[in-house]
């Protein structure tokens, strides 16, 4: 099995710091936008988002949330999936909503976020943040307006996040099957 580190621990952090001054240079001061990452691994891309923006703009009022879209999934009855927890304890209605996820690749998760997230309201704008874009993998037309890194891989190729939450460290790689 052949390994391709994409993004190590000191390239993951400066990819982080751009995507949140990336966010900034759009939403301002985040009075009118939140953040919803999508379970089960795009919800440490936006903690970490989140982190990275009270930081940078000394508030510790940025709205985030965690939306889980087992029941909204296409492949649903044909996986055992788990449900995971779903908690956005604040109002999306009219709201600019930032959807995060690690990594977009056939663009059926992101697609399943949109249905989920409606059902909580109607925003006013949704954005969405990846950490990698598989982009030459989309079976939905789906596209990221914030990208950490955008990959061109082929189908025999799995693209690994690790999360220091979970795994005990920040890396990405990209691994042939």
């Amino acid at each position: 099995m052949k390994t391709k580190i994409l993004l190590d621990k000191v390239l993951f952090d400066i990819t982080l710091k751009r995507m949140a001054h990336q966010l900034i240079e759009v939403h301002n001061d985040f009075s009118e936008t939140v953040i919803i990452g999508l379970q089960p691994r795009g919800i440490y891309l936006a903690r970490r988002i989140q982190n990275e923006l009270q930081g940078i703009l000394k508030t510790n009022s940025i709205l985030c949330g965690d939306l889980d879209i087992t029941f909204h999934r296409d492949d649903f009855r044909k996986k055992e999936l788990i449900p995971s927890r779903t908690n956005i304890d604040f109002v999306i209605e009219d709201k600019n909503v930032v959807l995060v996820d690690d990594v977009l690749f056939t663009g059926r998760t992101i697609r399943a976020g949109l249905d989920a997230l409606i059902d909580f309201g109607r925003p006013r704008d949704i954005e969405l943040m990846v950490l990698v874009d598989r982009r030459f993998s989309r079976n939905v037309p789906i596209q990221a307006k914030y990208t950490g890194i955008t990959v061109d891989s082929i189908s025999s190729q799995n693209v690994k996040v690790e999360w220091k939450e979970t795994d005990g460290k920040d890396k990405v790689t990209l691994v042939d099957k």
